[in-house]
């Protein structure tokens, strides 16, 4: 795998889950989306890691940090949907509105 050819599979990614989190309705379609917009940040700096310093540990610490930052944020979303769901019955983007103030 090259440099560029990674790139372009973060940046991919990157697309894709900007089209998903701008397209859909549904708060937990907007989650994937988002989850796929990290994932791609995720394979770029994976990719100028590799590239570019492999041998310095620090772009492994900075990469599984950033993953259990998304794992956590991921979590917190969904407990947070499932919370307004079970409340509100909201799943819906222009639903939530209505939880305005």
């Amino acid at each position: 795998m090259t440099f560029q050819l990674l790139l372009v599979l973060a940046s991919g990614l990157f697309c894709v889950g900007l089209f998903g989190a701008l397209s859909q309705q549904s708060i937990v379609m907007i989650m994937m989306g988002i989850e796929l917009m990290i994932g791609g940040v995720i394979v770029a700096g994976a990719d100028f890691w590799h590239f570019l310093a492999p041998a310095a540990a620090g772009g492994q610490v900075v990469i599984v940090a950033a993953v259990v930052a998304m794992a956590v944020e991921m979590a917190m979303g969904f407990a947070v949907t499932t919370a307004i769901y079970r409340a509100r019955q909201v799943d819906m983007t222009d639903m939530a509105e209505e939880l305005k103030g």
